[in-house]
């Protein structure tokens, strides 16, 4: 006999069930606090920031993934009447016991390659081996983040039996969709190939300076399928990665960061260029952007006007470089109006000679001519005035 508002038997297996699932819930997150307390200090005692790393960025997903398994431990001594209840709960905390683990992996991978790139500084002249490290880990990174999403998505959608099914039928008669599908994944799976060998072989990698169909920048960010580079007027070009694999482009520090320069100027046939040639070291030693290295200056060519050189500067890196060259630019424009103005460029013309500045000589005929009314003249005259 049952009351008003009392509870049905199937209402109070659902209470008493619930009831059991919050108490797991609550037993796990109790045990993922002390659990998770233990190993924060016994990775502060060890001293090591790889530990202390893990521990810190998988706790959020360990915060899911223990609650969850006490939930799966505790269904089967559940006993509810309703049909496809117990396993509908199993199969959804099953499905979030997978993306918390997946969650959780990835966090530790980031930890891992964020620990390996922090050993090594950016911010130091001589960083070749931190761009090394720095482009394969998070290019390696990016894609393992990549697989193990797929990988996870995969086993979730084949834990429904209607989806596992429809793969079946897909793999049985997989031909026509398959190469559609493999042509239109193409350039994915062409840039994450690509990725891969620039993790090993590295043609770019972290702040490289290089030339991209004549844009000059820096290699910013290095994703699974794309690059950014800063341009030098603080533009960003998204260049595929497959594209540095195809295309040739220019790398300006792919061994060191030094680099030389040009500086070209033009001077008059009067320049002493030995002097010149003398000053060039105390023009590059009056500021620090000189490594000290290369330093020379030659006559490249010269023309019925002027003579053209070319002074060579060498740099620690690509932006030391620019500023060089302008500042070799100026010293060497200075010196050449406050110690050699003679040797300043100059058009010069062609000065006449005497024989050229008299005025231009009548013909001989008309000489001739001019001489005899001359004469005529003189004796119509005499004429004229007759004797005496």
């Amino acid at each position: 006999m049952s009351f008003p508002g009392t509870p049905s038997h199937t209402e109070l297996e659902l209470l008493i069930a619930a009831g059991w699932l919050a108490v797991a819930i609550l037993l796990g997150t109790l045990i993922h606090r002390a659990v998770g307390a233990l190993l924060t200090r016994w990775a502060a005692r060890s001293g090591s920031p790889f530990l202390r790393a893990i521990v810190r960025e998988t706790r959020r997903p360990a915060a899911f993934i223990v609650p969850l398994l006490c939930v799966l431990a505790a269904l089967p001594t559940i006993s509810v009447d309703v049909p496809n209840a117990k396993s509908a709960t199993a199969h959804a905390a099953g499905l979030l016991t997978l993306a918390a683990v997946a969650w959780a992996l990835i966090a530790a991978i980031k930890v891992g390659g964020e620990l390996i790139v922090a050993r090594h500084r950016f911010d130091v002249e001589d960083n070749l081996l931190a761009r090394q490290l720095g482009t394969r880990v998070d290019i390696l990174e990016r894609i393992t983040s990549i697989v193990i999403v797929v990988f996870t998505i995969g086993l979730m959608l084949m834990t429904f039996p209607e989806i596992r099914a429809v793969g079946t039928t897909l793999l049985a008669s997989a031909g026509i969709a398959g190469i559609a599908v493999g042509l239109a994944a193409r350039p994915l799976f062409e840039n994450l190939v690509a990725g891969v060998q620039l993790a090993f072989t590295q043609p770019i990698r972290l702040d490289d300076v290089v030339v991209v169909q004549n844009y000059w920048g820096r290699i910013e960010e290095i994703h699974s399928t794309y690059v950014v580079i800063q341009v030098w007027d603080l533009r960003r070009l998204v260049v595929p990665l497959s594209w540095f694999l195809d295309n040739a482009f220019e790398n300006w520090t792919r061994r060191t960061a030094n680099l030389i320069g040009e500086v070209y100027f033009c001077a008059d046939w009067s320049l002493d260029v030995e002097a010149l040639r003398a000053e060039i070291p105390a023009i590059l030693g009056r500021t620090p952007l000189w490594d000290g290295k290369v330093q020379n200056c030659q006559v490249t060519d010269a023309t019925d006007r002027a003579i053209q050189l070319r002074v060579l500067v060498s740099a620690r890196n690509s932006g030391d470089l620019w500023d060089l060259r302008c500042f070799a630019r100026e010293g060497i424009v200075a010196y050449l109006r406050d110690r050699q103005p003679q040797a300043l460029p100059r058009l010069r013309v062609p000065a006449l000679d005497s024989h050229e500045a008299s005025p231009p000589r009548l013909n001989r005929a008309a000489h001739e001519a001019a001489t005899n009314g001359q004469r005529i003249r003189t004796v119509d005259d005499n004429r004229t005035r007759g004797p005496g």
